[in-house]
């Protein structure tokens, strides 16, 4: 008879655990880049209450006789996250971006020389260099010119590449090492040799970002410079991944082979003037929410009945 007062009192924890997911979803239904949570339950142990044995095939004897058990209640075996792409919303902001995809921003601390990825462990490269993934492209300018995110971390992309001395354009390289994207910095052309590590700073007045991540933008001379790639990452087990601060994302000891690399059709277009919202479906959210509350009443039913047979029980000499 305690024995179902226990397993009521594990259900109704694994109903509040279930619970807290659900109002976590709810309270980030118009998060920018918000992925939905969703708590398993599995079955707890048992006990043995009548042991399993085999048949004897002989003249006298029993056949086999299967084992019975009685359970514990539930646990939450595992809390997932749902990380397909949320949908797009218009911001009408240039700096504001979003993959229409799997693949997520680079984004973290200031490296000066940038971090090399160009080895086979890149999720070990982004680790050490203090960078996280991010699927919320709510970018913006710092005062030194480098596109950063709205917590300040800055934003990784490939930068060096061949320069055209007519036009001044940069073709960009996907290379081996990225670096954080500094958009009021241009590769100089030949006029300009006295440019440190032959780049020069340059004053804009409108940035574009293309679906493939290129940045470009107009001088004060009405002339375009290509300052940089936004570089992005596939996750092989994005279940792997682990949230940091907010949007931020750590790359899990389960999170597989991360490549880094530039925009293409596998990882999705970089949408500019857009973010990407919550994929929380408020709809099947409040309808997990009856039910879970369902469950957890009927467990603490189950321990108002449990009570009210041991009263029985303690009363029977009255």
């Amino acid at each position: 008879m305690i024995r179902s007062m226990q397993s009521a009192v594990a259900g109704l924890k694994t109903h509040q655990t279930k619970m807290d997911v659900i109002g976590n979803n709810i309270a980030n239904v118009n998060t920018w880049g918000y992925k939905t949570k969703t708590a398993n339950f599995s079955d707890a142990m048992y006990q043995n209450y009548l042991n399993g044995r085999a048949g004897t095939a002989a003249q006298g004897n029993t056949g086999g006789v299967n084992s019975s058990q009685i359970g514990y209640g539930s646990n939450v075996s595992s809390i997932m996250t749902n990380m397909t792409t949320g949908s797009q919303s218009y911001t009408g902001r240039s700096f504001d971006c979003m993959i229409k995809g799997p693949a997520f921003f680079i984004v973290g601390n200031f490296n000066e020389d940038g971090v090399n990825v160009a080895n086979a462990d890149d999720a070990n490269a982004l680790s050490v260099g203090g960078l996280s993934l991010s699927r919320v492209g709510a970018f913006t300018l710092d005062s030194n010119g480098y596109l950063v995110d709205d917590k300040g971390n800055y934003v990784y992309g490939y930068v060096n590449g061949d320069v055209d001395d007519t036009t001044g354009e940069v073709t960009v390289d996907e290379g081996g090492t990225i670096e954080p994207i500094r958009l009021t910095r241009a590769i100089a052309s030949d006029t300009d040799p006295e440019a440190a590590d032959g780049h020069k700073d340059i004053t804009y007045n409108s940035l574009s970002i293309a679906d493939d991540g290129t940045i470009t933008v107009v001088d004060n001379e009405s002339v375009a410079h290509v300052v940089g790639k936004i570089a992005v990452a596939m996750v092989e087990n994005t279940g792997g991944l682990e949230q940091d601060n907010g949007f931020l994302y750590g790359i899990g000891q389960n999170a597989g082979n991360v490549s880094v690399m530039m925009q293409r059709e596998a990882t999705g277009a970089i949408l500019s003037g857009y973010l990407e919202m919550s994929n929380v479906d408020l709809a099947t959210e409040m309808s997990y929410m009856i039910t879970t509350q369902r469950g957890y009443q009927a467990n603490t039913r189950m321990i108002t009945v449990s009570d009210e047979m041991l009263e029985e029980l303690v009363n029977m000499k009255r």
